[in-house]
């Protein structure tokens, strides 16, 4: 038997490769989507590969509609993923005031447009199986805002209303929408983040693994989150609830 597909944006680090990683030891074969890291993305094909996985790397811009059609379709009409996860997003640290243009239109493209480029040509086939599970990766900056991440919480807290609006949408039709919002997690993107302050500022006072991120996913995936849609799961030791 074919096995089930899952498609996994932002794919080759951090979040991205742990739900990678831990849907590929779940059974499904990866479609690893990156845009440029190919040395990351050969890294997690290896990884999964090594432990009996199959992986094909998607390499492409989410924020590009031309290159995700180019990409996706012709594998979409051959074969439909059962689970697709929007993990691609961007961050640029600046006060709003002296944010430029490009750097709030970058991030923007990258959680938001990108979602949309990615979710309505796969929703398309979805439709037609009538199943499928959809996880966006928000954050708690989408849930509380953060100073100094003005586009970056926009663009998470737009996904969270994206993902509500089409778990109703799609709730009749066999597909689940949910969101996992992640905290401080260790990240390349959280490297160079002031870790001690911001520990004790965390009631679990310890900053989370990507792992913790990927184990919500997978159950979100799974037949026992059957009744779960239209849902926002904090993965953040209690910083926001």
């Amino acid at each position: 038997m074919n096995k089930k597909i899952a498609l996994i944006t932002g794919a080759s680090r951090g979040i991205g490769a742990s739900i990678s990683l831990k849907l590929a030891e779940d059974g499904y074969k990866i479609w690893a989507n990156y845009r440029s890291n190919h040395k990351a993305a050969e890294e997690l094909k290896a990884k999964i590969e090594a432990n009996g996985g199959e992986c094909i790397l998607l390499p492409f811009d989410v924020s590009s509609p031309e290159e995700t059609e180019r990409v996706l379709m012709p594998l979409l009409e051959k074969e439909v993923p059962e689970v697709l996860v929007n993990n691609a997003g961007i961050m640029k640290e600046s006060l709003l005031i002296w944010m430029s243009d490009k750097d709030w239109q970058d991030v923007i493209d990258v959680t938001l447009k990108g979602y949309f480029n990615v979710t309505r040509r796969v929703l398309f086939f979805m439709l037609q199986k009538k199943r499928g599970v959809i996880v966006n990766i928000s954050s708690t900056a989408g849930q509380s805002g953060l100073p100094g991440m003005g586009s970056y919480s926009a663009a998470k807290a737009g996904l969270i209303g994206a993902s509500k609006s089409l778990a109703l949408e799609v709730a009749g039709k066999g597909i689940r929408v949910n969101v996992v919002a992640p905290g401080f997690i260790e990240t390349e993107m959280t490297s160079n983040l002031p870790l001690n302050e911001i520990i004790n500022k965390i009631p679990m006072k310890r900053i989370g693994k990507p792992e913790e991120v990927a184990s919500v996913v997978s159950f979100l995936c799974s037949p026992a989150a059957s009744y779960i849609t239209g849902q926002v799961i904090a993965v953040n030791g209690g910083i926001y609830v």
